[in-house]
């Protein structure tokens, strides 16, 4: 967005209780692997249930770019006729990810072995977040960077080497967006590629490779942690995905519903990942009524429907061991927080000042500006919660369309309106946010 650009704010006010069944997006690490993963695929991948935001649009016009054929076949749908494993070409023009993260360190690792030149940009957001991270281990292979911006940021090019080896690496930070990114690198590595993580992340990557005919073997590492071992050089084959819907997405309607007393909502296909349902986990141990119904298996990964009833909740200590497993629901976690009674300390939330915005800042000016009692202590959020919210106030969302989202749900039982200053980025991973929730019956305006 740029600075001309006039800022879209809205008003979340207190209502009636919110009821109903709903469907959210697909989840969004998925729909951005599904797409690399049919570009690496010699034939076509079929994909239903793609998250259509904004974010994996731009996934799906880079994997264009990189010499595959990407056809929208209908409403979620989609085709793409691969290159396979060392077949990308050159792409003419720079990948351009917009806001996205996850798109652009992860097509780093896709593109990194291949012996071509690439240059990686993004929105004004993208530009100041950091991609040494991704980078350094990506040098290992023999990728080289020929040009950056100012401390390792947007726009890089990098420019793939001739004959890439296999690495070990130990990351070093807990993110499944460098693991992945070395994996995917490490698919056009002679030789055995190794990661070892000391906590585990979410293991959307592993789980695909597997689904597309991979060799990867995966062994526990110490407490938390494990060791992801792959065979590079395979021939993957073309395997249909069944994108489930987005546990990051439905965490804004199941904490509204939470919030809301004599609420009743029913969320479905929602993924339960054991490396994604910290949030989930945490709303339970804090009181909230949730059921899991109709648990079932599609394309590797654990499904259920979601109901949901409003209720009290209580402050909880949350494990620093649990944040990757949650680490894009703690805007909306503090939210739920500000309402119970008690103290929620959210511990080891070093990842959030390198999100979209410096998450933990903003949650914590958001809780502020709504009048709630707060606290960051290093890298934990202490909520001093009383049960109930003042509100008013405007948020200040930092481009962030998480941030945005969940204010808009603490306005809906804050005792006063809650307004954010700007909710054009909620289309990068949410498009359809908005009429969902006044679908189940939320007063935003």
């Amino acid at each position: 967005m740029s600075a001309t650009e006039t800022k879209m704010p809205m008003t979340a006010r207190r209502g009636k209780p919110l009821a109903g069944t709903v469907t959210v997006p697909g989840d969004k690490s998925i729909s951005h692997r599904a797409l690399m993963f049919g570009l690496l695929t010699v034939g076509e991948t079929r994909i239903t249930g793609l998250l259509e935001g904004e974010d994996v649009i731009n996934t799906a016009k880079a994997c264009r770019a990189l010499g595959a054929r990407v056809e929208r076949t209908g409403p979620g749908a989609w085709s793409v006729h691969g290159v396979g494993v060392g077949g990308l070409v050159q792409p003419s023009t720079p990948l351009d990810f917009g806001n996205s993260g996850t798109g652009c360190r992860l097509m780093m690792g896709v593109v990194g072995c291949h012996p071509i030149r690439a240059t990686f940009d993004g929105d004004a957001s993208l530009r100041k977040r950091p991609m040494r991270r991704a980078l350094d281990p990506l040098a290992l292979f023999g990728v080289r960077v020929v040009e950056q911006g100012d401390g390792g940021r947007l726009p890089i090019t990098i420019e793939g080497p001739a004959n890439a080896v296999p690495v070990v690496y130990e990351s070093p930070v807990a993110s499944a967006q460098v693991k992945s990114a070395v994996l995917l690198a490490g698919l056009n590595a002679p030789g055995v590629t190794s990661v070892i993580e000391t906590e585990a992340t979410r293991d959307h990557t592993e789980r695909m490779l597997a689904h597309f005919g991979a060799k990867v073997t995966v062994t526990p590492h110490g407490a938390h942690g494990r060791r992801i071992d792959l065979v590079g050089q395979p021939e993957l084959k073309p395997a249909p995905v069944v994108v489930p819907a987005d546990p990051s997405s439905a965490a804004f309607p199941l904490v509204a519903a939470a919030i809301v007393p004599g609420s009743d909502v029913t969320i479905t296909g929602v993924m339960m990942n054991s490396l994604r349902t910290g949030l989930i986990t945490t709303l339970i141990e804090m009181g909230a009524r949730i059921e899991k119904l109709n648990p079932r298996v599609e394309s590797g990964e654990e499904i259920a429907d979601l109901r949901v009833t409003g209720g009290r909740l209580a402050g909880v200590d949350v494990p620093a061991h649990r944040a990757p497993a949650m680490i894009d629901e703690y805007p909306v976690l503090a939210v739920a927080a500000a309402f119970a009674e008690g103290t929620t300390r959210m511990r080891g939330l070093h990842e959030l000042r390198v999100k979209e915005s410096d998450r933990l800042a903003a949650v914590a000016d958001g809780l502020a500006a709504a009048g709630v009692d707060h606290a960051i202590e290093g890298d934990d959020l202490v909520v001093r919660g009383t049960g109930r919210v003042r509100g008013g106030g405007t948020v200040a969302t930092h481009m962030d369309h998480r941030i945005a989202m969940s204010f808009l749900v603490m306005g809906l039982a804050a005792d006063t309106p809650v307004t954010v200053d700007d909710t054009g980025f909620i289309a990068t991973s949410f498009p359809d946010f908005v009429p969902l929730m006044r679908g189940l019956g939320a007063d935003l305006s």
